[in-house]
Formats: C-alpha cells, structure tokens, sequence
C-alpha cells in the first residue's frame, strides 16, 4: 500500500448531537475544525454517491486526508487515512472529490495559488489511492478552488482559478472515461484579463447542459465583488451561449458577459455560492447582498423564466455586517445551497444555510411554488455548527431527490485566523424533503 494506514471498519451508531424528527444524523469520525476548511461551500464534493456507496472526504486533526464509504442506507463506514496532507491552517485549501461513470474515485486538495495535486482511487470504488500526478500539464502551476462535475455520460469536468484574487482567469478540463484521461477544453475561457477575477458557481442539468454563473471581483478586497453574470454550454464546454442561445465570442470578459443582476461594488456581495437547473433547463442562482438603499444583506434567488432574469428576496434578515478585506472572512452567515424540484405543477425550491439569527443551526428555507414565493424556514439541527457552509451529495440529490449534507461545527477567524477549538465529529445529516 503507497504509505497509507490500514482500512478501518467502523460501526458508529450513536448520535451525539439532537436533531430534528425529519432528520437523521449518521457520524463518522472527528475532524480538524479550528477552521472551515472542512465546510466551505466551494467544496466539490465533500460528500458523493455513486450507485449504492457514498463517499465523504475530510482532514482530520492532524491534516491528514481521510476517505470514507459506506453503502447508502448503512452507518457501517470504512475510514481510510491516506498518504496526502493538506495546509489545514488556510481555509481555501479544501478537499474535493468525484466518482467518474466507471466507479474511479478521482480528488484534488490543498491548493491556494499552488501547483495541481490530483490523484485517483487505485480501482473502481477503492478508498486506496494513486500518486499524484498532472491531468493536462497546461496551466497547472497557480490552482485554486479545484472543482469536479459529473456529466450524465459519466465522464468529468474540473474547473479551476489559474491566478490569484482580482487577476485570475477559470480553467476547463474534460475527463473521458473510456481513455481515462484529461484534456483541456477550455484556456482561460472566463478572463480577467489580468484586471479582475470571476468566482463562479456551476452545475449541469438532466440533459448535460453545463451553467455557470459568476461575479466579477476587480481586486483582493471583497468589497469589490460585483454583478452576477452567466453562461451556458450545449456541447461539454467547447463552446458557450447566453441565456437566449446567442453564442458567446470567446473568451468571455466583463465586457461581453450576459449580467443576471446589476449588483454594485460595496453592497456585501458575497462570492462563489451556487446554482442549479431545473428539467426544463432553467438556472437558479443564490447568493445574499445588502440591496441599495439598505444596511441589512439578505439571501437572494436570481433565476431565469425563460424569458428574462427576474430577482427574489429570500427572507427579511436584520442582523447587519459588512464585508471588506481579503481572505476568508469570519461573517454570521454562510453562503448558500440552492436546489429546485420541478414536480409539473410547481417549482419548488429549497435553500440550505446557517445564520446566528437562528444560533448557527443547519436551516433550509423551503418554497412550495415559486410563483408564489412563500418561503417557510425550518431548523434541521438543534446544534450550532459555528462557521460552517453547506455542502451535499449532488448526485444523490440528482438521482433521488434526498438531500444528504456534510456537517461539522468547526471554527474561523478573520484572514484565515484559527478558532481554538478542538476536533469536531464529522457527520452526514440526511433530510427527505415533504413539499
């Protein structure tokens, strides 16, 4: 075995934190939490089916990487503490992970600004893992928010900064399963043109259409985030539209980009939350930002008709805060998951969060029709999870509509400052929505 531990079986059937009756909480192992490392909601994915197993990545207190699968409906987990280490200590050095059509589990970790660490599971549904090794060896020096999609063929798209903080430019690259290699699809097709920098946010629909939205960020300080912007492609990435279907001339820049919101500089606009698609290929964008005129940021759901972009706010929060400054910030609420059920009838969509309004709790906002745009908002942990931001099994999700998220209390400090705060469980918190 390449320098990895032996596979423990575990049997954990104890919980340790109240839930509520919707809910069940099944733990796995303490983890690293003096920081979000192991929470922040660009993690792609921290947890993953793929057929009957799941899969779930996570540092634990040393910084050592640890895999773990278990069959669905199980608490029976097998713990693999592997070869790989990250710096812990930077939250933005996370751990994503995705399981290609054949059953090869593939992650990338530890990056901000760094060369490509990737590797893959040695066999199809091994937690035992390869080398490291490059994907294309093109741009691969300066990596930042690694992050895997699966396309319905089964085959893979990872993106990534090349870059830094307001002069960065995003990376494509297309795994096809039959070859089982990469190649690059995409140079820099969202440019900064070395003045700015997109954080974006993607996801693909039931029929492989990829989205992607964005906004634009014109320096280090986060207070210059601005406007929501997207893009879509047909073809696996090799070519993008807006929203209409009119083609974009590459390489996107932010003189060209279709806006899905005007949001100004200085308005709290938070980076890099999420999007969805519904079975009609209609993108959602969440995000929050303090609406002119206002003090207090709110949660927002910008979304596409079919025919135009229109804006909703979610909620009516009044705890005030201000974002200014580089690195990960220490702010009362995450950043948010978005996810939508088209039933025939009606949209309904659901919105995963934690805010200190509500002592920090895992909380999802439901919707049952977004013609209506009544939002009812239930706590899915009695326990606070601190700095934590969601993240969730998007393919179970895809496949089943159950929605099993990743939850850590863990810590933050302002700047990539560490909480003193000792290992946390790790756990996967499983709800079924009703509406």
């Amino acid at each position: 075995m390449r320098n990895a531990t032996l596979c423990l079986l575990v049997l954990l059937t104890t919980q340790s934190f109240a839930c509520q009756p919707s809910t069940k909480l099944v733990p796995l192992a303490d983890g690293w939490a003096r920081n979000s490392v192991n929470t922040v909601i660009f993690r792609r994915n921290s947890v993953v089916s793929h057929e009957q197993n799941q899969f779930v990545a996570f540092y634990d207190p040393s910084g050592s990487v640890v895999l773990a699968k278990r069959r669905l409906g199980s608490s029976n987990w097998e713990i693999r503490k592997t070869q790989y280490t990250g710096n812990v200590r930077d939250a933005h050095n996370s751990i994503s992970i995705m399981v290609d059509g054949e059953g090869y589990l593939h992650m990338s970790w530890d990056h901000h600004g760094h060369p490509l660490r990737y590797c893959r599971s040695v066999t199809p549904g091994s937690l035992e893992l390869t080398d490291k090794m490059p994907m294309t060896g093109l741009k691969e020096d300066h990596v930042t928010y690694p992050e895997f999609y699966r396309l319905p063929d089964g085959n893979l798209l990872f993106l990534y900064r090349d870059g830094s903080s307001g002069r960065g430019d995003i990376m494509l690259n297309h795994y096809n399963v039959q070859s089982r290699s990469w190649t690059q699809r995409q140079n820099a097709f969202i440019n900064g043109e070395d003045e700015r920098n997109a954080y974006w946010q993607m996801c693909t629909d039931s029929q492989g259409t990829i989205h992607i939205s964005w906004v634009w960020r014109e320096t280090g300080d986060v207070a210059t985030n601005h406007d929501i912007c997207y893009a879509k492609s047909s073809d696996g990435g090799r070519t993008w539209m807006r929203s209409s279907g009119e083609p974009y001339q590459m390489p996107i820049r932010a003189a060209n980009a279709e806006c899905a919101a005007r949001v100004a500089q200085g308005s709290d606009l938070i980076n890099t939350t999420s999007m969805c698609a519904d079975r009609e290929g209609r993108p959602y964008i969440a995000t929050y930002w303090t609406p002119e005129g206002q003090q207090v940021p709110q949660f927002h759901l910008v979304h596409h008709d079919g025919a135009q972009w229109k804006t909703m706010q979610i909620g009516n929060r009044s705890t005030a805060f201000h974002l200014q400054g580089g690195g990960t910030k220490r702010i009362p609420i995450s950043r948010c998951q978005i996810l939508v059920n088209t039933d025939g009838q009606a949209d309904k969509a659901y919105l995963l969060f934690r805010d200190v309004e509500r002592a920090s709790r895992v909380t999802v906002a439901s919707c049952a029709d977004l013609r209506e745009g009544n939002w009812q908002f239930e706590d899915l942990s009695e326990f606070s999870v601190g700095m934590w931001e969601p993240s969730y099994d998007t393919e179970l999700w895809r496949r089943e509509r159950q929605l099993h998220i990743f939850v850590q209390r863990v810590g933050q400090g302002d700047g990539e400052q560490t909480d003193e705060l000792a290992p946390q469980q790790v756990s996967i918190l499983e709800w079924s929505p009703s509406n």
